[in-house]
């Protein structure tokens, strides 16, 4: 095994699912070492036709709990990982980091009721993880997902989103959960139309969670386009919703997607 070796494990894909022309996930086997924190991200590595290996961050769609790895992914046109990442087919090798990294995790909160998850296109993929893990439902008395897509046939993970409550080791907590999809470039049935942050500064989000944003009660993680995040913290930044920092522990975390 050479020095670079030693940091990563090959990892035998089980299932690619292709859930529309540019969205698709990635199942494959998992390392017994390998531990991770809901909402955290691994490294993969691609082998090219010329046995260059091309790395990509990924966030874990699967709870620290599961047998396996997934993974969501957009496919960008001529770029240069997700093509070669689009081409996978089961019984295909995957490179995976032997750390997980990332701070986007419950730990970044020491208190708080009501837990707001704003997702936008494959940043729904940490939030996913955080959602099949005990913890979030043991901590929180109210957890809001937002998704946003451009359009409702880009609205992964349905059967899995609406069936969360319905889990074995969840079915206690049911009655928590509040999901709000988004759409952008159309309207759709049982979807609100919008912006994530046109929403919220109409006040259509929190009206439709039944929900109120307030300091000192809601916690929010964000993940997407970091247009998204960028706007939206400025906005959770005039109602005092602040970045929770080490050394100064607030009310937002936030994880940028390319």
């Amino acid at each position: 095994m050479t020095a670079s070796e030693d940091k990563f494990t090959r990892q035998i894909l089980s299932d690619v699912h292709v859930w529309s022309p540019s969205l698709f996930s990635l199942r494959c086997s998992r390392d017994p070492g390998f531990r991770f924190r809901a909402g955290q991200f691994a490294r993969l590595g691609v082998q090219k036709a010329d046995g260059s290996v091309v790395w990509r961050a990924y966030s874990m769609v699967s709870a620290p709990h599961d047998e396996f790895l997934e993974f969501f992914s957009i496919v960008v046109p001529g770029g240069e990982f997700t093509s070669e990442l689009s081409r996978l087919k089961a019984g295909d090798s995957l490179l995976v980091d032997k750390q997980a990294f990332g701070f986007l995790t419950l730990d970044r909160f020491v208190d708080g009721r009501d837990l707001w998850l704003l997702a936008s296109g494959t940043g729904l993929a940490p939030f996913l993880s955080i959602l099949q893990d005990f913890e979030v439902w043991q901590r929180f008395e109210r957890i809001v997902l937002v998704y946003s897509a451009r359009t409702a046939g880009e609205l992964a993970y349905q059967p899995l989103i609406h069936g969360l409550e319905k889990l074995e080791h969840l079915v206690e907590y049911a009655g928590k959960l509040t999901y709000l999809p988004l759409v952008t470039r159309e309207q759709a049935p049982n979807c609100l139309h919008g912006r994530i942050t046109r929403l919220l500064t109409s006040g259509e989000l929190e009206r439709a969670a039944g929900l109120s944003l307030k300091p000192e009660r809601s916690r929010l993680m964000l993940c997407g386009n970091p247009q998204m995040i960028d706007d939206t913290r400025t906005l959770l930044k005039q109602r005092d919703l602040q970045l929770s920092l080490t050394r100064r522990p607030g009310q937002v975390a936030v994880e940028n997607y390319w």
